[in-house]
């Protein structure tokens, strides 16, 4: 036989095993006897969904909140002395964000690949404490090319957490309960921001020169320690996948997976043969589904790249270096207010997630083009803070909507599509980092121009979306 014919059949082959496994999940529900006794709404239910939520909630809660704090320090370190003691210009900052997203990205895919088939609460919370060891190490950096080598290996590690924690809470959520338990994700990160702001305040004002360590190093010291120390804590509550999880009794097991299955969700049983790496692969890139969640995030993660700046940007208000610190705090406590409250309505019309993220990041662009525009500097804040609320909470709907489409898909490819969408969206950070040179201020018009576009780009993207799933259910 041809090679080229062969190759051709064994792709068909492949494809229509991938299509009957997809079917097969489609009709679990007929197909399972024990979903006969099943009741939706029952107490029973309800005490096992409050269960889960106490288990997996404040968990991965404080866990995101630490790991976002991880991650953003080092804006808060940049103007806490770290600039001027390793020679920082803007260019070197922009490299040291930079660095971080390229482990972050390449491992985010293979990384999900393998927790599809292993326990969660030892795969993450595993990575988790080497991170923070990591991070309480890069207090003793001295060169610039130290810090570089540091922020690699953190991004490296830090890549199986967030797709991770995705494909967790999307095995265990059905479609209308998903958005408000991603926004209680998501606003663990919003608050890390202005945690992070007070925290790095009072480490700059308390602890600057103790022991003859600098501020910033104490920052580095302080938020890595409680980092792995909560990882350990957390390696004994978080719950594994529905079928797996020993910290539930077997008939709280059986109505966790009922409930995913009645939903029309996949979820993985012994009628349903396991995809292999190559097959799920398959399936996650030939469906367009993925590249457009991907289009759409990247816009929303490369404009939400501001976050790193926004120390820099109060500092260009007027603010002093301490004082700069505690002004971003609003800029997060009205995110956060609004991505609560647009999460519970969110869960109300599951099917109009897409308008909702369309609407918020409406208001981010507006904010942006105005702030192109208008150069008083109270005004240019408050701009700011409603423009980041928009991005945080399109941001938590755009997470909850990707897990709510690829449901359906078996638990290995729904995890690479989570899982490659986040990473690709992480691309963004990248240039992202580079979008607020400090020769453009006080005004950044590349930057706010940049986002304005990005932000447009997604609301076209997010509509589109909304429109043809719509039309195709």
């Amino acid at each position: 036989m041809d090679p080229k014919e062969s190759s051709i059949m064994d792709q068909k082959a492949s494809g229509e095993f991938v299509e009957d496994v997809v079917k097969q999940n489609k009709v679990a529900t007929s197909l399972n006897p024990s979903m006969a006794d099943y009741v939706e709404g029952s107490e029973e239910e309800k005490k096992l969904l409050r269960k889960i939520d106490l288990y997996l909630l404040p968990t991965i809660w404080l866990m995101y909140l630490l790991s976002y704090m991880d991650r953003t320090n080092i804006g808060n370190a940049k103007v806490a002395g770290m600039a001027a003691d390793l020679n920082l210009d803007s260019s070197r900052y922009s490299i040291t964000l930079v660095v971080f997203f390229v482990g972050y990205v390449i491992f985010e895919v293979p990384y999900n690949m393998i927790l599809s088939r292993i326990r969660p609460s030892i795969f993450l919370s595993t990575i988790m404490c080497l991170w923070g060891c990591v991070t309480i190490g890069m207090a003793w950096v001295k060169t610039y090319e130290g810090l570089i080598a540091f922020r690699v290996v953190i991004g490296c590690l830090e890549a199986g957490f967030a797709p991770g924690v995705l494909l967790l809470l999307s095995s265990w959520y059905k479609r209308n309960e998903q958005a408000k338990r991603f926004g209680v994700y998501i606003s663990a990160a919003i608050l890390s921001g202005a945690f992070g702001g007070l925290i790095a305040g009072a480490i700059e004002g308390g602890l600057d020169g103790k022991y003859g360590i600098a501020g910033w190093r104490w920052l580095f010291i302080i938020e890595g320690a409680m980092t792995a120390g909560w990882s350990i804590i957390a390696g004994f509550i978080l719950l594994d996948f529905p079928a797996t999880s020993t910290k539930l009794s077997e008939r709280e097991r059986e109505l966790a997976i009922q409930r995913i299955i009645s939903d029309g969700l996949s979820v993985r049983s012994e009628d349903t043969p396991p995809l292999s790496h190559l097959q799920a692969l398959k399936l996650a890139l030939s469906n367009w589904k993925t590249w457009a969640f991907t289009v759409g995030y990247m816009g929303i993660v490369g404009s939400s790249t501001l976050s790193y700046f926004y120390p820099t940007l109060v500092a260009g208000l007027g603010y002093s270096s301490l004082n700069a610190q505690y002004m971003t705090v609003p800029i997060y406590a009205v995110a956060f207010v609004c991505n609560g409250v647009t999460g519970y309505f969110a869960d109300k019309a599951p099917a109009k997630k897409g308008v909702f993220i369309a609407a918020w990041l409406a208001v981010s662009v507006i904010c942006s083009v105005i702030v192109c525009a208008v150069y008083n500097f109270t005004a240019r804040y408050v701009l700011l803070v409603f423009m980041a609320a928009g991005l945080w909470t399109a941001n938590a709907l755009s997470l909850s909507y990707a897990s709510t489409t690829f449901g359906e898909l078996p638990n290995e490819t729904r995890a690479i599509c989570l899982a490659f969408v986040n990473a690709l969206g992480n691309l963004a950070s990248i240039y992202g980092a580079y979008l607020f040179p400090s020769t453009d201020a006080p005004k950044y018009l590349m930057g706010f121009g940049v986002i304005s576009g990005l932000c447009a780009l997604s609301v076209a993207t997010y509509l589109g979306l909304f429109i043809f799933i719509k039309h195709r259910d």
